[in-house]
């Protein structure tokens, strides 16, 4: 697998977790909202480029 693609993987997955935090904590309102907006922020930003790198990464046989 290739290593770009395994990252953008990591991102990603790190992205939906950020994601689900983000929206627990908006629904439980348990923590603070400019925590909530920056964790947010970040989330969306990992998921995006990790969608970024695995889509834009191409297959090379080895």
């Amino acid at each position: 697998m290739n290593l770009k693609r395994t990252f953008g993987t990591i991102l990603t997955i790190l992205g939906i977790v950020g994601l689900i935090y983000t929206g627990v904590g908006i629904i439980q309102k348990s923590a603070e909202m400019t925590t909530l907006v920056v964790v947010g922020i970040i989330a969306i930003m990992f998921f995006f480029t990790g969608i970024g790198l695995v889509r834009n990464t191409a297959d090379k046989a080895v």
